[in-house]
């Protein structure tokens, strides 16, 4: 197994803190489509992603595997014949950290150039 793999190295030196109301919507203001749902410890951040078949959106759902599987943090996700719902909260702060920012940043930039 490679290194970038491995638990130890996911760890971040800092706790994850949940942001502001102000980051939130700074932080949402560079990141196309994504929207803020819910309240509470319910918030999050959100963005449907359309595909042209079932495999493409199995393919994506891979891939936003791997991302999660990196960044230690893992969204809900809604996988349907042509689209797939991602949702980001941080549970652990009840609310919206960074990292959920991040996360979404890497999956838009995943597929940046494509369609």
């Amino acid at each position: 197994m490679t290194t970038m793999l491995r638990r130890k190295d996911w760890k971040v030196a800092t706790a994850r803190q949940a942001l502001t109301p102000t980051q939130i919507i700074g932080g949402l203001a560079s990141l196309q489509g994504w929207s803020l749902t819910g309240s509470d410890e319910h918030l999050v951040i959100e963005k449907t992603y359309h595909f042209a078949n079932y495999f493409e959106t199995t393919a994506f759902v891979n891939a936003v595997a791997f991302i999660a599987h990196v960044a230690d943090h893992h969204p809900d996700l809604l996988v349907q014949y042509n689209r797939c719902v991602v949702k980001f909260n941080t549970h652990d702060v009840k609310g919206i950290s960074q990292t959920d920012l991040d996360c979404a940043a890497r999956i838009d930039a995943m597929l940046a150039g494509q369609g």
